[in-house]
């Protein structure tokens, strides 16, 4: 009568990144055990040791047959801590190791997440990883940017820096209004490119405000830019910027 009650079935529903092998380890013993006296909670407890299982739900479905429904972690962005790499999810921690098997994960590079040597419960500062989480979150309502953006560098946790794909100026976002100040960046990049040869940093802190910094030895390299938002002013030193934006 036990055979009768012998899981012979068991479906799994959520599993996109978890890998198939990963999977069976963690079921292995599943198939075959009485479902009348199967212990749900340590199946569950042994799913969620998974780095990519964020919650998972375990269910009798008598007479022989168990049903497992996960949600991963979502990937939001690769980190990177010396010379490894990192996938974080979207509270900033790490998922795992980034490598070939996640090639089509088409993320942004963080740096500056790495922990201050006496924190040693994550290797994630948590401060920086706030600000990434938050900048990273605040263009997911503008794909459109989101798709320009390739670097972001929260090493200074009240200024967030960005570098766009094809583009090698540092934009600083300060630490909110992202979405906002990177589209002000786009629609004036065409004027401070004819105004600027090569441009080191663009400061975005400000509300009507953005200075433009050239890369030394370029021309106007002594001297900064500031032009109004909507485009006009002039480039070449006749306003500066400072760092106390936010």
């Amino acid at each position: 009568r036990a055979r009768v009650f012998a899981v012979s079935s068991v479906g799994v529903s959520g599993n996109t990144r978890i890998s198939r092998a990963d999977l069976d380890a963690l079921l292995a013993g599943l198939a075959g055990a009485n479902i009348v006296t199967l212990d749900l909670d340590r199946w569950r407890q042994g799913l969620l040791s998974s780095p990519w299982v964020e919650a998972a739900a375990v269910r009798r479905v008598l007479p022989n047959r168990v049903e497992v429904v996960l949600r991963e972690r979502q990937p939001m962005a690769i980190g990177r801590f010396g010379g490894t790499l990192y996938l974080l999810d979207r509270a900033g921690e790490v998922i795992t190791e980034y490598g070939p098997l996640y090639a089509d994960l088409d993320l942004p590079l963080v740096d500056g997440l790495a922990a201050p040597a006496w924190q040693r419960d994550s290797i994630v500062d948590a401060r920086g990883a706030s600000l990434a989480v938050r900048l990273l979150a605040d263009l997911e309502q503008r794909p459109d940017l989101l798709r320009l953006v390739s670097q972001v560098d929260v090493r200074d946790t009240r200024n967030a820096v960005v570098i766009l794909r094809g583009d090698t100026a540092n934009l600083r976002l300060g630490t909110t209004k992202f979405a906002d100040r990177l589209q002000t960046y786009v629609d004036l990049a065409p004027t401070l490119r004819e105004r600027l040869v090569e441009i080191d940093y663009v400061d975005l802190r400000f509300d009507e405000r953005v200075f433009a910094r050239p890369v030394a030895g370029t021309a106007n390299a002594r001297t900064g830019g500031a032009v109004n938002a909507n485009g006009n002013g002039r480039a070449g030193g006749v306003e500066r910027g400072n760092s106390s934006g936010r």
